[in-house]
C-alpha cells in the first residue's frame, strides 16, 4: 500500500509529536502506513513525488498564512513556504489532500487569497457545526450526524467560499468549517484529529500564545473535556478509508 504522506506545520516538538499520534489514531493508520515531515525542521524528501503517496494530510499550526512577512518568523515562512508549493501540483490534479485547520487557510490563500483576521475567527472551544445539503451527499460525510460539536480556535479564516470549492459544514461562529475543492482536496476549519485529551494538551503548550488569556486555560481544559466531540474523527477516517490504495 502506498503510505499517507502527514505534514506537520507545529514548531513546538510536543505539540507535533501529540498532533502525529492523534491523526494516525483517529485515521487508523499504521505507522508504516505513512511519511512524517515537520516542515519546521524538514525537507520533503529528495526526489519527492505526489504519485508515491495515497494522499496528503497536513496539521494544524499557530502561523497565520494572512499575517504580513514581517510579522512571520523565518521558520514560520519556511513552514508556509514549503506546504504552498505542494497546492498547485494538488489542486490541479486533484490529489486527496485533506487540510485540518491551518490547511483550510493553506488552500484557500492558494485558491483565492481571500483568508484574513477580518471575520470569522473561532476562540478555542466548540463550533456547532451543521452539514449543508452538499454535505450530506458527500462521501467523506456519509453517515455523519447533521448536527455536531468540533474543536476549533483559530485567528484567521477564509472569507468567502473560493471558486471550484463546495461548502460541506458551516457553523454560526465560522460559516465555512469544511470545504471541498472539485472532487478529492478536503480541509476543515475544526480539528477533525482532536479530542478532549489531544485539545487539552494543545491548551497548555499554547497557553502563552494568543488564543486566550492564560488565566482561563483551566476552565477551558474543563469545556474540552464536557463537551461531545465525537464526530469529526470520523471524517479523517472516511478520508484514509476512501484514499487508501
Amino acid at each position: 500500500m502506498k503510505p499517507f504522506l502527514i505534514l506537520q506545520l507545529r514548531p513546538e516538538a510536543d505539540a507535533a509529536d501529540n498532533e502525529f499520534a492523534a491523526i494516525c489514531a483517529k485515521g487508523g493508520l499504521a505507522p508504516e502506513a505513512v511519511k512524517r515531515v515537520r516542515l519546521d525542521c524538514e525537507d520533503l524528501p529528495t526526489g519527492f513525488d505526489l504519485s508515491d503517496y495515497a494522499g496528503v494530510i497536513v496539521g494544524g499550526g499557530p502561523g497565520c498564512v494572512s499575517d504580513s512577512p514581517a510579522e512571520k518568523s523565518a521558520i514560520e515562512a519556511k513552514i508556509e513556504r514549503d506546504v504552498l508549493a505542494l497546492m498547485p501540483e494538488i489542486t490541479a490534479r486533484d490529489f486527496p489532500f485533506m487540510g485540518c485547520c491551518y490547511g483550510i487557510g493553506v488552500l484557500s490563500h492558494h485558491l483565492a487569497k481571500n483568508v484574513s483576521k477580518a471575520r470569522f475567527g473561532e476562540p478555542v472551544g466548540t463550533a456547532d457545526c451543521r452539514l449543508t445539503e452538499a454535505g450530506k451527499a458527500d462521501p467523506l460525510c456519509q453517515g455523519l450526524a447533521p448536527q455536531f460539536e468540533a474543536f476549533v480556535g483559530h485567528k484567521e479564516a477564509l472569507q468567502s467560499l473560493p471558486e471550484g470549492c463546495v461548502h460541506l459544514v458551516e457553523a454560526p461562529s465560522c460559516p465555512f468549517q469544511m470545504i471541498r475543492y472539485k472532487e478529492n482536496v478536503y480541509a476543515t476549519q475544526f480539528h477533525p484529529e482532536a479530542d478532549a485529551v489531544e485539545f487539552e494538551a494543545r491548551i497548555r503548550i499554547y497557553k502563552h500564545k494568543g488564543y486566550f488569556a492564560p488565566e482561563e486555560a483551566e476552565k477551558l481544559i474543563e469545556m474540552c473535556h464536557a463537551a461531545d466531540v465525537t464526530e469529526p474523527e470520523r471524517i479523517l477516517r472516511a478520508f484514509v478509508e476512501r484514499y487508501t490504495v
